[in-house]
């Protein structure tokens, strides 16, 4: 064993005797469950050992020893990321969240929810329901990530469009530094401007500038069941004509997503829906406001001014469902095609209609199945690359269609990430999205939560341990 190894061995045998023998896990077995998350091409190591701390000041107590013997850490929520943020690094500690799960405390009138950060998303979802609130955010992942993931990457989902992503509903936090000291920042009330918005510095954050031990939500009265819409086009061009036209309309929908004839194609394969070859893009669109039905009319009169094959259109939330379902079935198709390579970039809406055409050329330039789905209400697309793993050319020719992908989103104006976050897959991407004074700046602030950079290294914009597509 090296030096280094030597070392890390015993400053992880010293933290295990101080903490309590029930949050240590050092079984190899059950380590492997905690090296990585869900994302494809990132660096990965079997962590030194894991903790699994119950309450805030467990977290504290952790940090503080990490902190004292220079051990880094990795935390990890439900592990459902798709951006390497909860791979582990050699000799790290992983400090998973999955213990603290508990709903604190739901406020019908101050329409709040406090949360601890291993409360998995639908579960609150359902939880505020039956007060007749509703937390809107609601990622692909919503019936397995966490809060406190969600959290940390700013995540998204499919009503974005009309109520935006996480960060837009996080009113306080409690993290915990690196150090182990325990930090407050904003307040649950409607209103609070007093000092720098350090809430906002921490939700996206990754884990890379404290472990956030709760959280404090603003709620929204629940809608009425929205009104949907599912319109086919020709092809992608159209769909993306609409896509404008129904912006243009005045009203807002709460949820507008688009499939390309490649994810169509798979979706088919999976569950056979009806599409035949001569749709080339399906668009479906929501609208929950007390305009429902209204706003809806207007949407399907902006898709047949769009040249739309087909539209159907329904009130019931049984039939809604079933409209959906062909969204819902995006990813699952694609995956029963071969291993695969999501990738997560946001463009000017009206700049989509450029970004497949991109996606549809890396395609066949790399000789792959590359399919398109995603929010178009707000722009962000998940192109999904399809490749044999095995082959070391397919991996290879992944490899370049993702890069390709993700430069074709600065290009046309857009970012590197719109909710899955920046991980380790995309790290060096960051470097190129950011000016040389926002690098320096952001730096800068991880240098003063984290001068040591023991949280998360490798990830988002710190020096890097093991960073990038590999």
């Amino acid at each position: 064993m090296s030096e280094l190894g030597q070392a890390t061995g015993s400053a992880l045998d010293a933290l295990a005797a101080e903490l309590p023998e029930q949050i240590v896990l050092r079984d190899p077995d059950l380590l492997v469950s905690y090296a990585h998350d869900e994302s494809r091409f990132t660096g990965r190591h079997l962590p030194g050992l894991v903790l699994l701390p119950r309450s805030t000041a467990e977290v504290s107590q952790c940090l503080a020893a990490t902190h004292r013997l220079g051990l880094c850490v990795i935390t990890r929520g439900a592990g459902s990321g798709l951006s390497g943020g909860a791979n582990a690094v050699e000799g790290a500690v992983v400090l998973s969240t999955r213990r603290l799960n508990t709903i604190l405390r739901i406020d019908p009138v101050d329409k709040v929810a406090v949360v601890q950060p291993g409360v998995i998303t639908s579960a609150l979802r359902e939880a505020v329901f039956e007060h007749a609130l509703l937390y809107p955010p609601d990622p692909g992942s919503v019936e397995i990530c966490s809060i406190g993931g969600n959290v940390a990457t700013n995540a998204g989902g499919m009503c974005c469009v009309k109520y935006g992503v996480t960060g837009d509903f996080v009113l306080a936090l409690e993290v915990v530094l690196a150090d182990g000291r325990v930090l407050r920042t904003g307040t649950g009330t409607v209103k609070g401007v007093a000092g720098y918005d350090l809430t906002s510095l921490f939700v996206g954050s990754e884990g890379t500038l404290g472990v956030i031990t709760e959280v404090t939500l603003r709620l929204v009265p629940a809608p009425d069941p929205p009104t949907t819409l599912l319109a086919t086009f020709p092809d992608a061009g159209a769909a993306g004509d609409a896509v404008q036209s129904i912006l243009s309309t005045g009203a807002t929908p709460s949820m507008l997503e688009l499939l390309d004839r490649t994810t169509l194609a798979a979706i088919e394969q999976l569950s056979p829906l009806g599409f035949d070859d001569t749709v080339g893009a399906v668009l479906l669109v929501q609208s929950d406001s007390s305009t429902a039905a209204a706003d809806v009319t207007a949407f399907e009169e902006a898709c047949r001014g769009s040249s739309a094959i087909d539209t159907v259109t329904s009130s019931d939330p049984e039939e809604s469902a079933m409209l959906l379902h062909a969204r819902r079935l995006a990813l699952p198709a694609l995956e029963r095609l071969g291993d695969w390579l999501l990738d997560d970039v946001c463009v000017p809406r009206s700049r989509i209609v450029d970004l497949i055409a991109r996606v549809e050329r890396v395609a066949t330039a790399e000789g792959l199945t590359i399919g398109v789905f995603g929010h178009a209400g707000d722009g962000n697309m998940h192109p999904t690359v399809i490749y044999d793993d095995a082959d070391p050319a397919s991996r290879a020719a992944a490899v370049r269609a993702f890069d390709a992908m993700t430069g074709a989103a600065l290009e046309l104006g857009g970012t590197i990430t719109g909710e899955h976050g920046v991980g380790r897959l995309k790290a060096a991407w960051l470097e190129r999205e950011l000016d040389p004074v926002a690098r320096d700046v952001q730096l800068a602030v991880r240098r003063a939560l984290d001068p040591s950079a023991r949280l998360n290294p490798g990830a988002v914009l710190a020096p890097s341990v093991e960073s990038g597509v590999v």
